[in-house]
């Protein structure tokens, strides 16, 4: 449908021309006065507001306050033959779009007209996305209207109101722990505590006294009596995130207090009852760790009672807009930036891209364009640079063929070596040359990456 346009002028001639020359592109109305303007607008959907400064007795400042309390306002762009620096700026404040000076260029207002239509679309699906997010398109703080999204909540919702152990797999920034807490809060346990432990970031040596607590004088610093956090966490939830870094140690003893239903601390031989629901969260394969014998499979079976696994944002495009406009209007209030919209370019850029880091990287990329943008919308340029300038890789001797970041996942079938130096040179680029988090990415250890970039030393010089 083509958009609708509203010219508004006391001069016939100037509503002559301008429909005209507009009629092919745009559903032309025409109007010599307010009173008729605004009939128009009350019985039309009008998109864009083209009017004159002076309307006879009227000023076209008035018509735009009137455009901008409809339920839809149009984008109003003004005209007058008396343009002033003053009378612009009262213009903006109006409500304005832009500010026009007669004599007019047909083409400057033809481009004009073609860069408010654009506007005009952005607001209406930020209007179309802002409707979606309050009809809670998701749950708890969880958004998606993906298929396997809606079926990750339906399961929360049935599982939540049990006791059984829940195991919840994938990507590092896939949401894991949000999950954890919708269960928690989808419970009856939702009035007691929910206490998270990241198990990867305890040594061995901590970990059972994090978990158990311990007794003054259990070992060398325990001045004091700890509770841990089983104790902590009784008659509510405790989320082990990252449960594939447990040592064997530590995996015996947890296996013993579900099996129990008990805590003893570090350094005391009291059985301590505990009511605890236990969720713990992975981002590594479980059961290919327990054939490997570095997991224990009575404990894998323990705590797989049921099995979320989440899928990753590269498999859910649909959600990608969704999300982003929704962080957008979180972290826009957060940091004082008013209302803004993404251009289109930002938003199929976003679409395309392949998101390693997930759904955490998404909104990191967003806060930055909030930060750096300084209008009411959010372009390309505003986006973190991997976004907005994504580099190609090298060509190298033995293959020609540069691959882009949006390109590589179209290729056809490549050369395996030369495909995964390019892999490894992407993840590389991603975390600015951070080797473990490239690691992390590619699924692999950092002693294997650095294996392999050893191999071929002349694709990886700016990184060894």
């Amino acid at each position: 449908m083509k958009p609708v346009l509203l010219i508004v002028d006391d001069e016939k001639s100037t509503r002559t021309v301008l429909s005209s020359a507009l009629e092919d592109s745009y559903e032309v109305f025409a109007a010599a006065n307010g009173k008729a303007a605004r009939a128009i607008m009350e019985s039309e959907p009008v998109d864009i507001l083209l009017t004159d400064l002076r309307l006879g007795g009227e000023s076209g400042m008035d018509l735009i306050d009137f455009a901008g309390n409809q339920p839809h306002p149009p984008l109003s762009i003004m005209m007058t033959a008396y343009g002033s620096a003053s009378t612009a700026a009262e213009a903006k404040k109006h409500g304005a779009y832009y500010f026009l000076t007669k004599p007019l260029n047909l083409d400057e207002v033809e481009l004009l007209l073609r860069r408010a239509t654009q506007a005009r679309s952005l607001e209406s699906e930020n209007r179309r996305l802002t409707d979606r997010l309050e009809q809670n398109s998701g749950l708890d703080r969880m958004l998606g209207d993906s298929p396997q999204m809606q079926d990750i909540f339906n399961r929360i919702r049935r599982v939540a109101p049990s006791n059984a152990s829940v195991l919840i797999e994938g990507e590092t920034g896939t949401g894991k722990e949000l999950v954890a807490r919708a269960l928690h809060r989808l419970s009856p346990r939702q009035s007691g505590k929910f206490v998270a432990v990241n198990c990867a970031a305890l040594s061995p040596q901590l970990m059972e006294s994090e978990l158990f607590g311990h007794e003054k004088g259990a070992f060398t610093g325990a001045m004091q009596r700890r509770i841990g956090r089983f104790e902590e966490a009784n008659g509510g939830t405790l989320f082990l995130d990252e449960i594939g870094e447990m040592d064997t140690a530590t995996q015996v003893k947890l296996l013993r207090v579900l099996a129990e239903r008990s805590i003893e601390r570090v350094g005391s031989n009291t059985p301590i009852p505990v009511d605890v629901r236990v969720i713990a969260a992975t981002n590594r394969n479980l059961a290919s760790m327990v054939e490997a014998g570095s997991f224990r499979q009575d404990l894998f079976q323990r705590l797989n009672v049921v099995t979320l696994t989440l899928p990753p944002l590269r498999e859910r495009n649909d959600d990608i807009i969704l999300m982003a406009n929704a962080f957008l209007r979180e972290l826009s209030a957060e940091n004082n930036k008013g209302n803004k919209i993404f251009t289109r370019e930002a938003l199929e850029r976003m679409r395309a891209f392949n998101w390693p880091g997930n759904v955490r990287q998404l909104r990191t990329a967003v806060e930055h364009g909030v930060v750096m943008s300084s209008g009411t919308e959010i372009t390309l340029a505003d986006l973190p640079e991997y976004l907005a300038h994504p580099p190609k890789f090298a060509p190298t001797t033995q293959n020609p063929l540069p691959i882009t970041y949006f390109e590589l996942e179209s290729l056809p079938s490549l050369n395996l070596q030369y495909v995964e130096r390019r892999v490894i040179q992407l993840a590389l680029e991603r975390t600015g040359g951070n080797r473990s988090a490239a690691a992390e990415i590619l699924g692999i250890n950092r002693r294997t990456l650095q294996r392999k970039m050893a191999e071929a030393p002349q694709d990886f010089q700016q990184y060894l």
